[in-house]
């Protein structure tokens, strides 16, 4: 069994990475990054949302938000507006170019996780769900 975590860990990046460059590539004609489509995707799915909300959702440090929040906004995909309640909490709202954009993408995003669906083996389909899900789960 010697070897076997390497091979796992080195498979899981290898994975990783193959995903994260075929989505890089499908969102370049929209002129949007991955990560600014997994926040705009929060965003339309959840207006009003704080921005540290929505960075604990997508596993980003408050830095990396900051710089996607601006870009996004400064495109005019996003806007930030205070929360009701307290003026320190930034609240995430699509525009109507951020739905467009996120619609526009959002075929060829659909398109590759179904590809990625089709390469999964359907009888242990519902196992490495579930084991992703706990690794996506795994705090450092």
């Amino acid at each position: 069994m010697r070897g076997k975590p390497v091979e796992i860990e080195d498979s899981l990046r290898r994975a990783a990475a193959a995903q994260r460059i075929a989505l890089e590539r499908l969102l370049a004609p929209f002129e949007i990054t991955p990560a600014q489509f997994a926040v705009l995707e929060v965003v339309v799915a959840s207006p009003g949302i704080s921005s540290a909300e929505a960075a604990r959702l997508e596993r980003l440090t408050a830095a990396t938000m900051s710089v996607i929040v601006g870009n996004l906004e400064r495109r005019g995909a996003i806007v930030r507006r205070p929360h009701p309640r307290s003026a320190r909490i930034q609240c995430l709202e699509p525009t109507d170019l951020g739905l467009e954009i996120r619609e526009s993408a959002l075929a060829s995003v659909q398109m590759l996780r179904a590809r990625m669906r089709v390469a999964m083996p359907i009888d242990v389909a519902s196992e490495i769900f579930a084991w992703l899900s706990r690794v996506a789960e795994i705090e450092v």
